[in-house]
């Protein structure tokens, strides 16, 4: 009978002991938040999560499968491994997003892992310094990375396998296309080089009146800058290029925006409609420096002749109109101040 009764507790016991939960807890906080929302999402779903005025949040999500979400705060962007069952926190802060994000909480082994991931990578596909390689260099330079990315890939054997196998099946891919980016910035230094005479613009459209020419800066550096309203990336860089803006206004530098806004992209069939909204995006964006518009768009002689098929891009002139970097870094890059501070401009 003393058996039985065992028996019967341990059974009791077994009977009571709490299901596993057939969805994920997902809290947090965003400190210094940018927004009202974070939004999840993959290619068969999409979630918006509240936040309220200090910027917590609290949901929950059934899963249908373990799986990698693209994780947004605001234009930022991050991974997310959602499965059945956990119960994780997340904070960080809102004006500096990726470098602080982290988890907690079941299932935050597999999610801080692939922040470490993508910060890495981050890391190690730096475009000012991958760029600036030779063609060979780039080639030996990018197998080092796919090897240290593997080990990095492999190094917890706790991960969840959906993590590690999806990173595994996207590194070739992933770093076949950065080669690719790279290798054509890498061509186009070594088309444009240094000391070489750099391809002109004529009478362009000038926000302020009349029109300007390449030869109208002769005297000064000339950094500029290839854009259009719809680019992403471009307004991206919008903050970045007005402190730099603001940082040299007394030296010997002008900071030239050409946008390539084109009929069909930016004006749905009509030229005036795109420059209407150029126009508007300068005035509600307070955008400084000369803002000039492409007489021919993508087909402007000054794009075709730099070989320009993706935007951004930045180009840095020196005062006789000779290229210094055909392929120039970004404003928020440290790499151009250093440019800039090296020819005390």
């Amino acid at each position: 009978m003393k058996n039985i009764f065992i028996l019967l507790c341990a059974l009791t016991i077994v009977s009571c002991k709490e299901e596993p939960k057939n969805y994920v807890t997902f809290s947090g906080k965003i400190s210094n938040k940018t927004g009202d929302s974070l939004m999840l999402r993959n290619r068969t779903m999409m979630k918006t999560i509240a936040l309220d005025a200090d910027g917590n949040f609290s949901d929950t999500l059934t899963i249908d499968q373990p799986e990698v979400f693209g994780f947004f705060n605001g234009a930022i962007a991050a991974p997310i491994f959602l499965k059945n069952g956990f119960d994780m926190t997340m904070n960080a802060d809102g004006e500096n997003f990726e470098e602080t994000l982290e988890f907690s909480g079941s299932g935050a082994e597999h999610n801080n892992f692939l922040i470490e991931q993508m910060r890495l990578e981050k890391d190690l596909l730096d475009q000012d310094k991958l760029s600036s390689l030779s063609s060979e260099g780039l080639k030996t330079e990018m197998e080092k990375i796919r090897k240290e990315l593997l080990a990095f890939y492999e190094h917890d054997k706790n991960i969840d396998s959906t993590v590690t196998n999806m990173a595994k099946s996207n590194l070739n891919p992933m770093l076949n296309m950065f080669q690719n980016y790279f290798a054509e910035s890498i061509a186009i230094r070594e088309q444009f080089p240094v000391g070489s005479p750099s391809p002109t613009f004529e009478n362009y459209e000038n926000f302020k009146g009349g029109t300007t020419s390449l030869k109208d800066l002769k005297g000064k550096y000339v950094y500029v800058d290839v854009w259009a309203t719809w680019c992403g990336p471009c307004i991206a860089e919008i903050p970045s290029l007005k402190k730099l803006e603001a940082d040299y206004a007394d030296k010997n530098i002008q900071f030239v925006s050409i946008s390539i806004d084109d009929a069909m992209r930016s004006g749905g069939g009509d030229l005036e409609v795109a420059k209407t909204k150029w126009k508007t995006m300068i005035e509600d964006q307070d955008l400084g420096g000369i803002q000039l518009f492409s007489d021919k768009n993508w087909q402007s002689d000054f794009v075709q002749n730099y070989n320009i098929n993706g935007i951004p891009r930045f180009i840095l002139i020196d005062p006789n109109g000779n290229v210094v970097d055909a392929n120039a870094p970004r404003p928020s890059s440290k790499k151009l101040t250093e440019l800039f501070d090296s020819l005390s401009i």
